[in-house]
């Protein structure tokens, strides 16, 4: 049964809601405990988003549509025990029931782009998996390594791969996903999950905005390049070569979007090849 009173939680903005509370002098109360699959912890209430975000946003004003971030829990988006945050728990949420129907659990092949330490230690415990982290400016990885030219690995080499908010900060990110696709095996699949607008109809970026006022306006951040729309992005990742599928509430159930604190229009892009 759908928790109302939550819905209507995750689909207030921010704003609205921290209006709603200091008028009642008290925190909204939502029933039962929710739960972190990527630390394997309870947890009694998930973090918001940092504050930073919201004054950068009142700083510089956007010129997207408000509110309409495809994935972003901003009242619960971090774990308060790993700091997890909502996309990386649901990534957690897949790849958990995606290896639970491995029968022959054979050494997989694994790459992550950019990964975030509480990451690691979720794909790490996954004995099968023979786990890499790449990036170009991160010392802790195991590879440097460039997303658009990434000729120290093979073709057809990893039988997964994790990119998860990188390509808004490429600025050719058709090459990148073109890399993406090089190094997958035939029969592999990824999570390649970019910031999406789902305000906007096609994918906007012009490469003479670079001062750090329009980048938060236009983009949502001083470091990105293009805001993404949801099928300029879908059609980027077939133009390359992937079969994209993507799951939702549909696929993981109201119930276990509420209890890992993900927002109901939560989506991830699960690419083929």
């Amino acid at each position: 049964m759908i928790n109302i009173k939550y819905l209507i939680y995750q689909l207030t903005p921010p704003f609205l809601w921290k209006l709603a509370t200091s008028i009642i002098k008290k925190e909204p109360k939502l029933k039962g405990r929710f739960y972190c699959p990527v630390c394997n912890k309870s947890v009694v209430r998930f973090q918001p988003l940092p504050l930073y975000y919201e004054q950068m946003q009142e700083k510089y004003p956007t010129k997207l549509p408000k509110f309409m971030g495809e994935m972003m829990n901003v009242h619960a988006y971090s774990c308060p025990h790993c700091y997890a945050s909502d996309r990386e728990r649901i990534y957690a949420m897949y790849i958990s029931k995606k290896f639970d129907t491995i029968k022959d659990k054979k050494e997989i092949s694994f790459l992550d782009f950019a990964p975030s330490m509480e990451f690691q230690r979720f794909i790490k415990q996954f004995s099968f998996v023979k786990y890499r982290t790449a990036d170009l400016y991160l010392d802790s990885v195991d590879d440097k390594v460039d997303i658009v030219d990434m000729n120290i690995y093979s073709d057809n080499q990893f039988d997964v791969i994790l990119c998860s908010h990188v390509l808004e900060h490429i600025p050719n990110d058709i090459k990148a996903m073109s890399e993406l696709h090089r190094v997958l095996k035939p029969g592999g699949w990824g999570i390649i999950v970019v910031p999406i607008n789902l305000g906007i109809e096609k994918d906007f970026e012009d490469p003479s905005i670079t001062s750090t006022a329009d980048r938060w306006s236009y983009f949502g951040q001083d470091d990105h390049v293009r805001a993404y729309s949801k099928q300029g992005f879908v059609n980027k990742l077939e133009s390359v070569g992937f079969n994209v599928a993507q799951y939702g509430i549909d696929y993981f159930g109201m119930d276990e979007f509420e209890r890992c604190g993900i927002h109901p229009r939560s989506v991830i892009y699960v690419v083929s090849k």
